[in-house]
């Protein structure tokens, strides 16, 4: 899927909850931010979602996430962690 074919409408803002999203909208929503389709590109955030699909099983998550890592500096890198987390908490 070419990045300028996604909606934002699979960015987290529109109704992905932690209790149903699939592997592949948390995915796309990575996509999303990490190209600033119909948003500000926000790496933080595409390594956020990227890490959270990789928990659902989505396999090609795991290299963009790599990806992001290795833009990112380990304070940025925390700061995407800590909000996987508490993304996570909010199904609990």
């Amino acid at each position: 899927m070419a990045y300028s074919d996604m909606s934002v409408d699979v960015a987290p803002e529109f109704g992905l909850s932690a209790e149903t999203a699939t592997g592949e909208e948390l995915y796309k929503a990575g996509l999303v931010y990490s190209e600033g389709v119909d948003c500000e590109r926000d790496l933080i955030a595409a390594h956020q979602w990227f890490n959270l699909a990789v928990l659902k099983g989505h396999d090609d998550a795991k290299i963009c996430r790599e990806e992001m890592a290795d833009l990112l500096d380990k304070e940025d890198i925390k700061s995407a962690l800590k909000a996987a987390r508490a993304w996570l908490m909010l199904a609990n």
